[in-house]
């Protein structure tokens, strides 16, 4: 079945009103169950006083959203105002480059080497806080892709100068994205800064937007304590089996709002730097493919060029692919940190990436391949589509072990699959189906609006 493939639009609006609706039905129990817990005793560490304006308390539960721009706010200040300050000393060094923005790789290629000494100084202060935040392992990850590109490279080698710019970026170098050596060389080495059409527009309204982000966030967790609820195992047994999926999907999306966001800000400095940094990850509910279930781009990036696609090559050979996503999942653990829980969600998500090939190899055989030939594109679309429903529901599960815990992990398949079957079970499936296909429209939208730009270009 191709992408183009297209289906009814009343079919579309259908599934439009039953995802919704399902959606407000599971946010409503949720916020039945975080309003009527408030006062819960495990939940007194984590729902602390919130915004006077809506005189109610608010989710703190995620350490991490809350340190990041609180605590961490200082350093990410102090980032960014390094960075401007560097551009202003940059451009007293070299007068060829714009006063702000001004990349760091700039401040390298100057003949004023107090701009590189004063970058170094500060980014060796910057260190001692990174270090407790993952910081090193960006800084071993970015180490590992000079020396392989350094390998690699035919004319000579690249300069330790080099990698003190690559490593030492501000931007990147306290909470990421890893950008691989090759395209970062490449970009901070181009001749030609001149901006894109509407490129300060649309960096304005990114910023505007990662804004909002951070304030609907807020508030949300003034009404559901979807952070909190799922670490009192005796209240998560007694909500609906709704409510149940409700969480451990919205955990999943907040998890990609607070990385997107993160990452976002980050971007945004990168881009006036004339830099085209990695996207933000991939939204969960745009995932019910295990071949796209990439969150962090960057890491996926460099995964996929030293490890996955050296390994995999084309990932049609079935052996090739499972030694590839061993050796992948395997880096991947490490970057974790090595733990029982990491250990499964390794192997749940390697094994899930192999069984699609091993499905997807299956049905390519007779009888099914006839069968498929003989049906409109749109019946096969919907086919695949409740196949893909299974598969996302897979991937939920899987990230829900890693981002909560084996517990609450447990108790979803089990409340789902099992004791919730065929009521729950088949209730869930059909609404997430409902959603697949309104991926799969955009996805066919997206795919005719470029081949259109190609045939543009061609003219």
């Amino acid at each position: 079945m191709g992408i183009k493939a297209a289906l009814p639009k009343y079919e579309l609006y259908f599934y439009t009103l039953v995802l919704s609706l399902a959606g407000l039905w599971a946010a409503s129990w949720i916020f039945e169950a975080s309003s009527a817990n408030v006062n819960r005793k495990a939940f007194k560490e984590s729902v602390k006083p919130g915004w006077h304006y809506f005189g109610r308390k608010m989710d703190v539960a995620d350490f991490e959203w809350v340190m990041w721009f609180t605590k961490f706010r200082n350093h990410i200040v102090f980032a960014l105002s390094g960075h401007v300050i560097f551009a202003k000393i940059c451009s007293m060094a070299a007068p060829q480059w714009p006063l702000i923005p001004c990349p760091w790789p700039a401040l390298l290629s100057a003949s004023d080497w107090f701009v590189f000494q004063s970058g170094f100084v500060t980014g060796s202060f910057a260190l001692q806080d990174v270090l407790f935040y993952g910081g090193s392992g960006f800084t071993i990850m970015r180490c590992m892709s000079f020396a392989l590109e350094n390998y690699e490279k035919k004319d000579g080698n690249y300069s330790f100068l080099e990698l003190l710019k690559y490593n030492f970026y501000l931007p990147f170098f306290f909470f990421g994205p890893i950008m691989t050596f090759d395209r970062f060389h490449a970009q901070v080495n181009t001749p030609d800064l001149t901006r894109k059409e509407r490129e300060m527009w649309n960096i304005r309204i990114q910023a505007v937007l990662h804004l909002a982000a951070i304030v609907v966030v807020d508030v949300l967790f003034h009404f559901l304590y979807i952070l909190t609820i799922p670490s009192d195992m005796k209240l998560v047994r007694q909500i609906s089996d709704w409510s149940l999926a409700g969480l451990a999907y919205s955990n999943l999306v907040y998890d990609w709002v607070k990385a997107a966001v993160m990452f976002g800000v980050i971007n945004t400095v990168s881009r006036l730097d004339h830099l085209d940094p990695p996207q933000p990850p991939k939204c969960i509910t745009m995932l019910y493919v295990f071949a796209e279930t990439h969150f962090d781009r960057g890491i996926n990036d460099w995964l996929c060029k030293y490890v996955y696609d050296y390994l995999g090559g084309n990932h049609d050979n079935i052996l090739k692919e499972l030694l590839a996503t061993i050796c992948t999942f395997a880096v991947t653990t490490l970057w974790l940190g090595p733990c029982h829980v990491v250990y499964i969600w390794s192997f749940c998500n390697c094994f899930g990436l192999n069984f699609e090939l091993w499905v997807a190899k299956f049905f390519k055989l007779e009888p099914f391949a006839s069968m498929e030939a003989k049906m409109s594109e749109a019946m096969s679309r919907r086919i695949r589509g409740v196949f893909n429903a299974a598969n996302f529901w897979t991937i939920i599960l899987y990230n829900v072990l890693a981002l909560n815990s084996l517990d609450f992990a447990n108790l979803v398949f089990k409340r789902l699959i099992i004791t919730g079957f065929p009521l729950s079970t088949l209730s869930v499936l059909f609404v997430t189906y409902c959603g697949v296909q309104l991926i799969k429209e955009r996805e066919r939208r997206l795919a005719l609006e470029e081949e259109e730009a190609k045939k543009e270009k061609k003219e």
